[in-house]
């Protein structure tokens, strides 16, 4: 998990895999994207592919690269885990809850039987 965090933790990587989510490009294409230099995207590319997170197949004399999101799985399930609810704020949204349903039906109890008013 730690290799895939280092590895999205730089813009222009998570730049390159937004990129590659909608189809499959060469390492020109990728780079041809970006005002830095090819091996500067290069270097960007062999993290990404040492994280797991693209592969790459030789096509003639060029590299493809695509997107593989498994890696993210891991660290997909540690930052659900993270955002959510600790385990006070599940017993006060289960609270709030319950002063909610019980002021309605306080209201509705309250609109079946209207109090009396006693006139003098």
């Amino acid at each position: 998990m730690d290799e895939v965090a280092g590895a999205i933790a730089d813009p222009v990587r998570r730049e390159i895999l937004l990129m590659l989510r909608t189809e499959p490009l060469t390492a020109g294409q990728i780079a041809d994207r970006f005002a830095i230099s090819r091996p500067a995207v290069s270097r960007h590319l062999r993290v990404l592919r040492e994280a797991g997170l693209v592969h790459d197949a030789v096509d003639g004399r060029r590299r493809v690269y695509t997107l593989d999101t498994a890696p993210l799985d891991e660290l997909a399930g540690w930052l659900g885990r993270l955002m959510r609810p600790s385990g006070w704020q599940h017993h006060f949204d289960a609270l709030e809850t319950e002063v909610y349903r019980a002021r309605r039906e306080r209201h509705t109890a309250a609109e079946r039987h209207p109090s009396q008013k006693e006139t003098a």
